[in-house]
Order: structure tokens, then C-alpha cells, then sequence
């Protein structure tokens, strides 16, 4: 049984690594796609940056909810971002760099997990914390990797 399993488990994982570009029927609809995730999430990231500065009241509740939506948005635009997908504002260093550049992207997900765990701490200094890290993230791969 384990013999079928194993071989079973490589063909599930190639097909689903290989579905992320063919989910996209054009090239565009990938930019489209990966554009949207991060739009949204700088728009949550916004938040939290206006109650952590004190722009906005601090709501711990908010926080929470914000940094809920941050970390799971975190995850979606890589997708977007497969051979065959350039264009956009993404600069052609993404598929000639892409170590650097999946680095880059995990780490954006680690600090959004991070994000969360200080939001549920529920103090702004937790929050505040978190968003620095965040911050430069964000900053280390929009310089790289981002068209302005």
C-alpha cells in the first residue's frame, strides 16, 4: 500500500503545482489576479498602520479582524506570479531571481503571521512592533521586484 500511496502523492502534487498557471486562461487575468490580492492587502495593512501610528483609535477587535484578512490574503498572490505571467508592475528580476524573490514572499507571509499574533495580543504596542518587520518586507520586495 505505501508503494501505490507514494507515487499517487508525487502525481497529486505535480498536477497541483502545475494548475497554479494553468488557473489563468491569459496572462492578464494572472496580472489582474495577483494586482488584486495586493491591493486588498495593502488596504488591511493600511489600517493596521493608521492604528498602530495612532493616525486612527486603536481597536483591538479591528486589529484582530484586519490582521486575520492580511494573513490569508498573504498567501495568494504568488499564484499569479507563474513562467509565463510577466507583465504588469512586475519587474522581469521576479522570474530571473526567483529564490530571492519566493524568499521574499515567504518571509511576507511569516510577518503576516507574526502580524496576527501581536493583533491578538490586543495592545498597539504589540501591534506596532509587528509592523515594522512587516513594513520592511513589503519595502525589500516592492524595490526589487515592483515597477513603480
Amino acid at each position: 500500500m505505501k508503494r501505490l500511496v507514494t507515487p499517487a502523492l508525487a502525481i497529486l502534487c505535480t498536477a497541483y503545482a502545475m494548475s497554479s498557471h494553468a488557473q489563468f486562461a491569459k496572462t492578464e487575468d494572472a496580472i489582474k489576479y495577483r494586482q488584486s490580492a495586493m491591493f486588498i492587502q495593502s488596504q488591511q495593512v493600511a489600517r493596521l498602520g493608521a492604528m498602530a501610528s495612532g493616525r486612527a483609535p486603536y481597536d483591538a477587535a479591528a486589529a484582530v479582524a484586519n490582521a486575520e484578512v492580511v494573513t490569508q490574503i498573504s498567501r495568494l498572490p504568488w499564484a499569479g506570479f507563474a513562467p509565463g505571467t510577466e507583465g504588469g508592475k512586475a519587474k522581469p528580476e521576479i522570474w530571473k531571481e526567483q529564490a530571492k524573490f519566493k524568499e521574499l514572499s515567504e518571509r511576507l507571509m511569516a510577518d503576516t503571521d507574526k502580524l496576527l499574533v501581536a493583533a491578538k495580543a490586543g495592545n498597539v504596542d504589540a501591534l506596532k512592533a509587528a509592523m515594522g518587520p512587516l513594513g520592511e518586507t513589503c519595502k525589500s520586495c516592492h524595490d526589487n521586484f515592483r515597477n513603480r
